[in-house]
């Protein structure tokens, strides 16, 4: 991070949120250099600044994972990095049969990415993978 710059963390877990202040804190880091904000995901974001954020990471609630791709996009800074976690869901998003709201979620916003020219996305197959994606400007 840049010595301006402020990581800023969303957590539905306030136990989560203690441990990772308590940490960077251990490490040094000055706590007006991290915002953490506990709550849900979808009810933080809409009230964060656009185009404010440099990268914006996503682990939780996979049904969410298409409104929270809704809302990076609107955050991020062009050439802004939007990465999901956990994407291939032990392989049930590369299984035709698996159908079920998760794993459409998963589906829909590998989709979304790919079909969307705003986005240059690729998707990394280590563990249960990632799939990143940076935001273009206007002129890309």
């Amino acid at each position: 991070m840049t010595p301006d710059a402020i990581l800023t963390s969303i957590d539905i877990e306030a136990e989560n949120q203690r441990v990772a202040r308590d940490t960077l804190t251990e490490l040094g880091y000055d706590h007006v250099r991290a915002r953490l904000i506990a709550g849900r995901a979808l009810d933080v974001l809409p009230r964060l600044a656009d185009q404010a954020y440099d990268l914006v990471f996503v682990d939780g609630d996979k049904a969410e994972y298409p409104a929270i791709l809704q809302q990076a996009r609107r955050l991020l800074r062009v050439g802004g990095i939007l990465a999901f976690d956990n994407v291939l869901s032990n392989g049930r998003v590369a299984d035709p049969g698996q159908r079920d709201a998760e794993t459409a979620a998963l589906r829909d916003v590998a989709h979304a990415l790919r079909d969307d020219d705003h986005w240059v996305p690729a998707l990394m197959t280590i563990g249960d993978g990632l799939l990143a994606a940076v935001l273009r400007g206007a002129d890309d």
